[in-house]
């Protein structure tokens, strides 16, 4: 591959596999995917796309087989250590904020736990060996780790474990199977990773544009474009109700020179409560709008 291109590799399927796929093509990325294939080039950008099993992304972009890569938080301390330690030769660029979920240890409902030294001495079933080891050593527990590749869930029901640690979303799993979640080891997300050296000028010149892009996107989501009109004299008074609001346009009415139009962009959601308190201060025709983009 040149060093002029650019290669991002993602989860071929999964349940980051859709949000990944929808990420880029919101940021004007656009593949044509066949599932086929294991890399699928864009269309007008010198960017490479791998379709790859997400536990082989960390690896990837150590090695520099992708220089960029879009992979669970958990998967990328599993494979490669802490986010936060340095030595780490991958490191994290962007939390992307979808994919949430949390690695935490879950005990039978009917086993007591006082908190961690309550692990001592029992067996614990993981897909994540690295991370719980990690965690038990810090707190000083010694417990053993039983390392399952599927099915962690069932582990206590049939004598092979005496509680887990693994994934949870919504804890539906956990109750079907007579479990309660105890502790929370870690909080993650997709994030989008790339080697801690430098690249060419050519492919850090495309991480730039990509972030700008993502950044765009991001700040979007989380921003209300508003507009109203208002008697010129509550203007101040208005601006201090619309949450994180920078200095706003203000336009005069054609047809009344006492009232003025007020266009802003919010940098949290407007609520019904928000509204409300500005039709007190004397707005009206209020509209709240979503944002597709916010390039700075």
């Amino acid at each position: 591959m040149s060093d002029r291109n650019l290669r991002l590799a993602i989860q071929k399927s999964g349940r980051l596999s859709e949000k990944c796929r929808d990420l880029l093509a919101q940021a004007g990325m656009n593949f044509e995917f066949r599932t086929d294939r294991l890399i699928s080039r864009a269309r007008d950008q010198a960017l490479e796309l791998m379709l790859v099993r997400d536990d082989d992304i960390p690896g990837f972009v150590k090695n520099q087989v992708s220089q960029l890569g879009i992979v669970g938080l958990n998967v990328l301390e599993e494979k490669l250590g802490p986010s936060h330690n340095g030595d780490n030769p991958v490191e994290i660029i962007r939390r992307l904020g979808f994919g949430r979920c949390r690695l935490s240890l879950a005990v039978p409902k009917a086993m007591a736990f006082d908190g961690i030294s309550s692990l001592s001495g029992k067996r614990i079933a993981t897909s994540y060996p690295r991370i719980l080891q990690n965690y038990l050593k810090a707190n000083e527990i010694s417990a053993k780790v039983v390392e399952i590749t599927g099915s962690v869930e069932v582990a206590p029901s049939i004598g092979i474990a005496d509680l887990i640690c693994d994934l949870v979303s919504t804890g539906a799993t956990l109750e079907s199977n007579g479990l309660r979640e105890a502790t929370v080891l870690l909080e993650s997300e997709a994030v989008l990773v790339r080697p801690r050296q430098e690249l060419s000028r050519a492919q850090e010149d495309l991480i730039e544009k990509l972030l700008a892009r993502i950044d765009g996107l991001q700040k979007a989501k989380s921003s209300k474009y508003i507009m109203m009109n208002a008697p010129r004299d509550a203007v101040y008074r208005i601006s201090q109700l619309i949450p994180g609001m920078e200095r706003p346009t203000i336009l005069p009415l054609m047809s009344d020179d006492s009232m003025v139009a007020i266009h802003a962009v919010a940098s949290e959601d407007v609520f019904w409560e928000t509204i409300e308190k500005l039709k007190e201060a004397g707005a009206s025709s209020i509209l709240v709008m979503p944002i597709e983009k916010i390039i700075a």
